[in-house]
């Protein structure tokens, strides 16, 4: 079979999907299948999989505690076009269609079978401001409708009603422990919080320092270690400043590498997320390094983890949930290890391999379908 993996957002910068298509298309090339990955590219020079080709040149979109980098480039059209007469493609499977035009050239261009899956929850100004009614006409051309999570499919239901199946996202488990090393420098007896994401409001992560600075009073053997994100935000270094707080860890983006390194070095893992979260891959992959999870109690978390039982779920933008939960982890090793067990037996049912058939038994009954 010959397959298109079509990513609305830059590939040069890390995400859930674009971890998503990368992770669809070893397992799909590893059935045997023909696959190609298409998305815009703000670093086509850098090196990449050879499966990957970039159309289109992505800018830096705000939509609503987020920033899309997507193509809204008209010439797409003639970039699709080409790609298209060049090939023999039997499924075009489109992930965030209705975020830029790379997709809906896509859905407007192909003649073979459509199908998308939707990623996102929350944000809905751009559907609220007539985008729905833009996308409809596309929308009514797709053959084929996955969700990653209920959240996702209750969201994108609001909007664009239809049959959805959910099918989550994945976790590669042979990437994580025991495989994966630790980093030296944090092996020094300290515990290490971990966050991992990029600077955007809705990560919450200025919760997680106030959380910190009051939990320093109390334990000065703690390191909070921040990973993917760039240069803080001006609210995030006020609460550093004003609690002179030492021993934070600003790594800035890393490789795929190293964050499984630092998920290795962490004896805790908090993601304080405020809303539209759809999912959670963070989650999965702090599930399958063997690390007790603190998350927000927001539905796309809760629609991977139990609280008390896979994690400790805490509610949103409340740094004295969090720091209670941190301490319950500390102070209570039966806790961390049930959390872990616990967490370490369902992370199975997310492996890719698994996640990955079900995507294409999805495949094989759409082309079944007349029309």
């Amino acid at each position: 079979m010959n397959i298109a993996l079509v990513s609305a957002f830059d590939y040069s910068v890390d995400g859930g999907v674009k971890n998503h298509v990368q992770e669809l298309s070893l397992q799909l090339t590893s059935f045997g299948h023909n696959v190609d990955i298409i998305a815009p590219c703000s670093k086509p020079n850098e090196q990449y999989e050879k499966n990957f080709i970039p159309l289109g040149k992505p800018i830096p979109i705000h939509t609503g505690g987020s920033i899309a980098r997507v193509s809204i480039d008209f010439r797409l059209k003639y970039e699709v076009q080409e790609y298209l007469s060049k090939k023999n493609v039997d499924i075009i499977h489109l992930h965030q269609p209705f975020s830029g035009l790379l997709t809906a050239y896509f859905i407007s261009e192909s003649s073979s079978k459509k199908i998308a899956t939707f990623h996102a929850y929350g944000s809905p100004w751009l559907y609220r401001i007539g985008g729905a009614k833009l996308a409809k006409p596309y929308f009514e051309k797709l053959d084929g409708l996955i969700a990653v999570s209920e959240p996702a499919r209750s969201f994108i239901s609001n909007y664009f009603p239809g049959d959805y199946t959910v099918i989550p996202n994945g976790v590669n488990l042979k990437k994580f422990k025991p495989q994966v090393n630790s980093i030296p420098q944090y092996n020094d007896h300290k515990i290490n919080i971990l966050f991992v994401g990029r600077m955007e409001k809705r990560k919450g992560l200025r919760y997680l320092l106030k959380a910190y600075a009051s939990l320093r009073w109390k334990y000065q053997n703690i390191r909070l270690i921040i990973v993917g994100s760039e240069e803080l935000d001006a609210e995030c270094n006020k609460i550093i400043n004003e609690h002179s707080l030492h021993d934070i860890v600003i790594t800035g983006p890393v490789s795929e590498e190293k964050k499984l390194e630092y998920f290795s070095s962490a004896d805790i893992f908090c993601t304080p997320a405020t809303g539209q979260e759809s999912f959670g891959i963070v989650l999965l992959e702090a599930m399958a390094s063997n690390i007790p999870i603190i998350a927000t109690n927001i539905d796309g978390y809760a629609s991977v983890v139990t609280n008390q039982k896979e994690a400790l779920l805490v509610s949103p933008k409340d740094h004295l949930s969090l720091e209670y939960a941190i301490i319950q982890i500390i102070e209570n090793p039966e806790l961390k290890l049930a959390l872990i067990e616990n967490a370490s037996k369902k992370v199975k049912n997310f492996e890719w391999n698994k996640v990955a058939k079900r995507i294409m038994e999805f495949y094989e009954k759409t082309l079944q379908k007349s029309g």
